[in-house]
């Protein structure tokens, strides 16, 4: 096993904030790069069976944190999946684990969540974040539930971006095949969980950024209703509070448990408790099917299989499964578009403030930078967007008076190679691509919709497809059945072949 050297604790991987010191893979590499060994106490198990092991005593939380950290030096220089590596205060903290659901079990941040004297950088070269003071409200509902923190994961410049990728570093790379995306903006983190370096990790989600990784990396991803969870810092200050906090991970299991310990730290009491969800219901369900998107891009041949492949199941295990219209018009695609510039516009010009005083607008990408372009041109119709919006909700709830469930793709196509989203590709063009590729996921985000990407296909080139399901508000209970029920009729593919 390699630690980091002496000094560099807390420090960005391989030196520094620039990851372009580390080596980049083969260009034409197209085999799985993965961790995963039956040699170490990690093995092949999710986070309850690493957390089961820890409090029998077959293994200790030290055993299970060292097996992460030479997991992570074994992989990590092909993916870059890592943005900042606290391995020593890891193993110092393995030996005093703290009670919880997940006590030992390894995990990662991501780079846009406060944790105690580590920045957070927000995967931008714009941002040089002075080490945080205090844990934020969902770190702490996190760190309750006993995890061990290896250090932060890597994301896209301030979780714009459906890829993460950079302008002047090296991208994180996908697992399954490093020469395509692993999604975004929980992008470090579904690559880690993915090649098997941590069991589960903190993501999060304001268009699609847990659903979009845990689709292209293989994994499961539930965004949760808003307000399940503790919210984020952003959302005192956001028109439409579109950020909830989550985790990806590689069973259904390990996100019913993350639920459930979730909610014994905090109960929203609009909500009825969910619970901890331990298998299927004998319900049976009417379903509505969902194949192409609002932009009228239609949905590509191998993910509407997979999608249409997963209905065909639902019905022979007895659910009805009826095609279902479009809960929005055309007209959400620029309502969504303009927040997103919104978002992107302060960030770029109020950063000193609200980020820190030594933010540098003038190292922005070219997606920020044309994000809060478009914005300024188009600033009148800001009203009118935020109120639409807000619609949202209501029209997300209408949906389902005829339906339990919705059933739809997570993306609008197969995951891309990299470059395809780059931040360096034209505004115009780059903009087209990604509304087209994530017109599934953003209206869960304005309406508060619980929704969860399961990793239910496969494309033509052996990358993973996720399919996604949506619930009104409060259902969390009736997606985590449905998930168990189709994990167990349908084993998700494993990296590991």
């Amino acid at each position: 096993m390699h630690l980091l050297p002496q000094g560099r604790q807390g420090q960005p991987l391989n030196g520094g904030r620039d990851r372009g010191s580390l080596s980049e893979p083969e260009k034409h590499q197209r085999s799985p790069i993965h961790a995963f060994t039956s040699a170490d106490a990690l093995g092949d198990l999710d986070a309850v069976g690493v957390a089961e092991l820890i409090k029998s005593g077959e293994v200790s939380a030290r055993e299970v944190t060292e097996a992460a950290i030479a997991r992570a030096d074994n992989v990590n220089p092909h993916l870059n999946g890592i943005q900042l590596a606290t391995f020593e205060q890891a193993l110092k903290d393995s030996d005093r684990p703290s009670d919880g659901a997940f006590s030992g079990v390894p995990t990662f941040v991501k780079d846009n969540t406060d944790l105690v004297g580590l920045p957070s950088n927000q995967g931008s070269l714009a941002v040089n974040a002075r080490p945080a003071k205090r844990h934020s409200d969902f770190a702490r509902q996190l760190l309750a539930q006993g995890f061990t923190v290896l250090g932060k994961s890597t994301m896209p410049e301030f979780g714009f971006n459906a890829t993460t990728e950079y302008m002047d570093l090296p991208p994180t790379r996908n697992p399954w095949n490093t020469d395509y995306s692993c999604g975004a903006s929980s992008g470090g983190s579904a690559t880690l969980v993915a090649a098997g370096v941590v069991p589960v990790a903190h993501a999060n989600d304001g268009g699609g950024s847990i659903r979009i990784p845990a689709a292209a990396c293989g994994l499961v991803g539930l965004k949760v209703t808003r307000g399940r969870v503790v919210d984020a810092a952003e959302a005192k200050t956001m028109p439409v509070n579109i950020i909830s906090n989550g985790i990806v991970s590689r069973s259904v299991r390990d996100t019913a448990h993350f639920v459930a310990a979730a909610e014994n730290y905090f109960h929203n009491r609009l909500f009825d408790k969910v619970g901890l969800v331990e298998g299927p219901s004998h319900k049976r369900l009417r379903i509505g099917l969902i194949l192409d998107s609002v932009t009228g891009q239609p949905t590509d041949d191998d993910t509407r299989a997979a999608v249409q492949d997963t209905a065909l199941l639902l019905e022979e295990l007895g659910h009805t499964v009826v095609e279902a219209p479009l809960p929005i018009t055309s007209a959400y695609i620029d309502d969504f578009t303009h927040y997103w510039g919104l978002l992107a516009f302060a960030t770029r010009n109020f950063g000193k403030k609200v980020i820190g005083p030594d933010f540098d607008k003038s190292r922005t990408d070219g997606l920020t930078n044309g994000l809060a372009k478009q914005f300024l041109r188009h600033i009148l119709r800001t009203p009118m967007a935020i109120r639409n919006l807000k619609r949202s909700e209501q029209a997300y709830h209408d949906s389902f008076r005829d339906f339990d469930l919705m059933l739809s793709p997570t993306l609008g196509s197969t995951t891309p190679k990299l470059g395809c989203l780059s931040p360096d590709v034209p505004f115009d063009v780059l903009l087209e691509r990604l509304i087209n590729y994530v017109a599934f996921t953003p209206l869960n985000n304005t309406s508060g919709g619980p929704a969860i990407s399961l990793p239910l296909g496969t494309s033509s080139l052996d990358m993973p497809i996720g399919v996604h399901v949506s619930v009104d508000h409060g259902g969390e209970r009736a997606l985590l059945e449905l998930a168990f029920e189709l994990e167990a009729a349908k084993p998700f593919a494993r990296i590991q072949g």
